[in-house]
């Protein structure tokens, strides 16, 4: 026999054996090992009182994990210190796929000084079952500012999110509410809550009438910036109130009197942006074009500004009397034939039908007008209170996670 012949067949045969071997190392690796990471920042040590005019800190932490696998863990630790004016951002984004996932996110801030911020943000997607824990703990002195989103997906809605903690010491802190998991906590979505909207300022002596003469609002609809004559704009001050007194706030937009056509639709929307980010209304957050009656109305308007504000960091939202005569209901319904996601996507707050002015207690039963399939945030069923000017509102529980 020709042993030259026989050399190309060995030669095969060692290179499969060869790769046969690497294939079952490679698939045999454990691909539950944790995955960690750990960032700490210390900034500064000096005494905040010596620096707090002199020094300018900054900490910016990002953290990015993919894992591919069954049984994954990934675990996250941020710690950061700053004595003196700073700002913190901090952001985590975690990534598994596949079954019975652990994520478990730790974030740890220290600011003592003025004019700090504080940013945490953390994205949490497992595709199938798993765990998620979330630890966020501000150690916050003097006027600090402090926002914190929490956004945890699971594609079989098995996980568990728990244990946010935010602690804010001396002048207090205004947290913002983000989009994240609004209901995080396990407690039930409630199917109405009872609240008002105003255009006049909120103050203590407006909240302490309101509780005397009609009852304990859960939400109450604030307008963006001033409107000579018509409405005074939400301050800072009256936003600390609401929020220290665990009420949140619809945010109402009026700086228009023309609701006609696309381009006029983008550019009060771009507006609407503008000033709520100047001031600091967090991401996710639905802004609403206020339609009075008397405005005339059109489909492109509606359109423009809700294609807008999707392109944005906030949510669609528009206010009016959606009752079936009106020229709003119609433009609506022909903007939803227009873009099929508007019924789903776009906050309908509706005066329709009238009922008036109720104390809590003796709220009708919640009864509203709008579209068929439209997505609702309310009814304004009470206009113009003789007492402490305000309107009452039925707010829909399902849109709390858009209120601020």
């Amino acid at each position: 026999m020709n042993m030259k012949r026989l050399i190309p067949f060995f030669t095969a045969l060692m290179l499969f054996i060869i790769t046969a071997t690497a294939f079952y190392i490679w698939g045999s690796e454990d691909a539950s090992e944790p995955i960690s990471a750990s960032v700490m920042d210390d900034d500064n040590m000096e005494d905040s009182e010596d620096n707090s005019d002199s020094n300018d800190n900054g900490s910016n932490n990002n953290v990015n994990n993919s894992v591919d696998g069954d049984g994954s863990t990934i675990d996250n630790e941020i710690t950061n210190e700053i004595y003196g004016s700073g700002e913190i951002n901090s952001t985590i984004e975690n990534e598994i796929h596949g079954e019975n996932g652990e994520v478990n996110n730790s974030i740890d801030n220290t600011i003592e000084g003025n004019g700090g911020t504080v940013d945490n943000n953390i994205r949490n997607d497992i595709t199938g079952d798993g765990n998620i824990t979330n630890n966020i703990i501000n150690n916050i002195t003097n006027n600090i500012v402090s926002d914190n989103g929490d956004e945890n997906g699971n594609g079989n809605g098995n996980g568990e999110n728990g244990n946010g903690e935010e602690n804010g010491e001396e002048n207090g802190t205004d947290n913002g509410n983000g989009n994240g998991d609004g209901n995080g906590n396990g407690e039930d979505v409630p199917d109405q809550v009872w609240g008002v909207d105003s255009a006049s300022l909120t103050t203590d002596e407006m909240l302490a009438c309101v509780r005397e003469n009609f009852g304990d609002p859960q939400v109450w609809g604030r307008y963006l910036g001033d409107k000579e004559g018509v409405s005074y704009g939400l301050t800072p001050e009256g936003r600390d109130l609401l929020h220290e007194n665990d009420i949140q706030i619809l945010v109402i937009w009026n700086h228009f009197e023309d609701a006609t056509g696309y381009d006029k639709g983008v550019s009060e929307a771009e507006d609407a942006i503008d000033m709520a980010r100047d001031f600091g209304v967090p991401e996710g957050v639905a802004l609403f074009a206020n339609v009075e009656p008397i405005y005339p109305i059109d489909s492109g308007f509606l359109l423009g500004w809700y294609e807008t504000l999707q392109d944005s960091e906030y949510e669609a939202g528009v206010y009016g009397i959606f009752s079936p005569d009106e020229e709003l209901y119609v433009a609506f319904e022909t903007a939803a034939e227009e873009n099929e996601n508007i019924l789903e996507d776009y906050y309908v707050w509706t005066a329709s039908p009238y009922h008036g002015i109720t104390t809590e207690e003796n709220a009708p039963d919640y009864n509203p007008e709008a579209p068929e399939g439209a997505t609702l945030a309310g009814w304004q069923y009470g206009i113009d209170a003789e007492a402490c000017n305000i309107d009452t509102v039925w707010f829909e529980g399902e849109a709390l996670d858009v209120f601020w």
